[in-house]
């Protein structure tokens, strides 16, 4: 997230690493980057970690959490080279709750992340291709959750309900509301083509294979070790094309073949979710922050008829 986490201190992060990883932790900054959940560059004893804080939102669980991160380690463990695996705490454990939600630590990566152009280069194309290709030929690591939408039938008409009266939890919530109850009648249909689309790709679960989720270039790092991509805990048993969103209009989008309907799909999951958690996030007490106005940016882009495949946070 851009702005700093209100709800937890530098130093309780501080402390929470060196209790369950890294007993020397003692230096700590707040690192504004990505959407969605908060981290922080921690050093100690010689070692540098990255460390995210998961919030609890609807679509995170402890379990879920804890089975994405055991299964990116797995994977690294099993030779994906492409990984940045979390690495376990003391308990053995990958993510540990810590009341607001649930910490987790990578090796520090010596690197960066591509620029949007840059991530469209031919050549950058072509490796994170073939980092994807050799993912999703990877044995699915036990435990390792299968998709599912994050939205349900009754989505649309939950929203009609929520918006129809004023919201009065912060300075951007009218503006939140109004445009969600402008667009209930396209939310239901959106609604019903992702399950009558789930339902499709559902019928092949045979064919799943694992998926990071979100690879695009905000989760690409790149450094002397090569493309790494971080950020796993979207990782799930899915349909492949469920990570070629950033990929399909590119010169390598034409050799991979996708299924247009699963396409289809995963550009509609992506809509949806996003909309639920905006929804969510502005009818609960906000102040009106940097974070708050991305948000309300998104929401509108979501809400649009020309929002395309997933965009990157």
């Amino acid at each position: 997230m851009f702005s700093s986490a209100s709800f937890i201190s530098d130093d309780a992060v501080v402390r929470a690493v060196a209790a369950h990883w890294l007993p020397r932790a003692a230096e700590v900054d707040y690192l504004p980057w990505g959407f969605g959940a908060y981290h922080w560059r921690v050093r100690g004893a010689g070692r540098t970690l990255f460390v995210t804080l998961d919030p609890w939102t609807p679509r995170h669980t402890a379990a879920s959490l804890e089975a994405a991160y055991a299964g990116a380690a797995a994977l690294a463990s099993d030779g994906l080279d492409v990984v940045c695996a979390p690495e376990p705490a003391r308990s053995g454990r990958f993510a540990v709750d810590i009341g607001p939600g649930m910490l987790s630590v990578t090796p520090w990566l010596d690197g960066r992340s591509p620029t949007g152009a840059e991530a469209r280069e031919p050549e950058h194309v072509r490796e994170v291709a073939a980092a994807l290709a050799a993912l999703h030929r990877a044995v699915p690591p036990d435990g390792l959750r299968h998709w599912a939408p994050r939205v349900g039938p009754e989505f649309a008409d939950e929203v009609r309900a929520r918006t129809a009266r004023p919201w009065t939890s912060g300075p951007l919530a009218e503006k939140a509301r109004g445009a969600l109850a402008a667009r209930c009648d396209a939310i239901g249909r959106w609604t019903v083509r992702l399950l009558e689309l789930a339902d499709i790709a559902c019928a092949r679960r045979d064919t799943w294979v694992p998926t990071h989720g979100e690879p695009h270039f905000a989760n690409q790092v790149v450094g002397a070790g090569g493309l790494k991509l971080v950020d796993w805990e979207s990782l799930a048993l899915a349909p492949r094309e469920r990570d070629y969103a950033d990929l399909l209009d590119t010169a390598v989008g034409a050799t991979l073949d996708p299924d247009p309907a699963m396409v289809e799909l995963f550009a509609l999951d992506w809509r949806l979710s996003e909309i639920a958690e905006y929804a969510r996030w502005f009818a609960a007490p906000h102040t009106g922050t940097d974070d708050d106005h991305t948000a309300l940016t998104g929401l509108y882009e979501e809400l649009s008829d020309s929002t395309g495949c997933r965009a990157a946070e």
